[in-house]
């Protein structure tokens, strides 16, 4: 019996075309261009490759730079104005109330960031926590180590519990766990990694998750 959602932030709780979402990818990537030195495209590009080695921005600039300045990154990624770019839906808010299992984000972002978006989207009380990057000692998804915090906050397991995320890399992370995770993509259905325990599902957005979840249900 699913007994817990743990939710990623960006991109899933809100939809994938937001300018905010494309805002907060351009300061990622100008702020590692500017701390490495190089033009904007290539520090682009050399992020993209970075990412798949370090699993986020800031472990790549950590871990490869030395870098030690972590509350002025999320400064600059996260101003305070960022939520200008993103808007309301109106069927979110009913969406999440008809889901009867305890709902939790997940987000490699600080807490401020998730205060702020699900406050704006006016659904912060149906969230019971917030795992954010601090919370994980700054190492995030896809980090076995963010997983389990997150289930040592809302009180469940792998096995009782779902993780959502837009990104394959993230849910891919969760699956080698063993659990089930759902990859909401709008772009179309992913295959399920080979050799990982865990099971991965695809929705368009997350809409479509109490079909899925009723699904999953039948078949447990």
């Amino acid at each position: 019996m699913i007994k817990h959602l743990i939710f990623d932030l960006d991109r899933t709780v809100y939809p994938a075309d937001t300018r905010m979402s494309d805002d907060i990818s351009y300061r990622i990537k100008r702020f590692a261009s500017e701390f490495w030195g190089l033009d904007f495209e290539e520090g682009a590009r050399q992020r993209s490759e970075a990412v798949k080695k370090y699993g986020t921005t800031l472990d790549w600039l950590v871990e490869a730079g030395g870098f030690a300045d972590i509350e002025a990154y999320f400064a600059a990624v996260h101003p305070s104005d960022e939520c200008c770019g993103l808007y309301k839906t109106p069927q979110l808010r009913p969406l999440l109330e008809s889901l009867p299992q305890d709902k939790m984000i997940l987000t490699n972002s600080p807490y401020e960031h998730a205060q702020r978006v699900l406050e704006f989207l006016e659904v912060r009380d149906l969230f019971g926590s917030i795992c954010d990057i601090r919370a994980n000692n700054l190492k995030g998804k896809p980090a076995a180590s963010a997983f389990y915090r997150a289930l040592e906050m809302c009180g469940g397991t792998v096995q009782d519990s779902i993780f959502l995320d837009d990104a394959e890399g993230y849910t891919d992370g969760w699956a080698r766990l063993g659990g089930i995770a759902v990859l909401v993509d709008a772009a179309g259905k992913k295959l399920n990694t080979p050799g990982l325990p865990g099971k991965t599902y695809c929705i368009k957005d997350i809409y479509e998750l109490p079909a899925l979840l009723k699904e999953i249900e039948a078949h447990a």
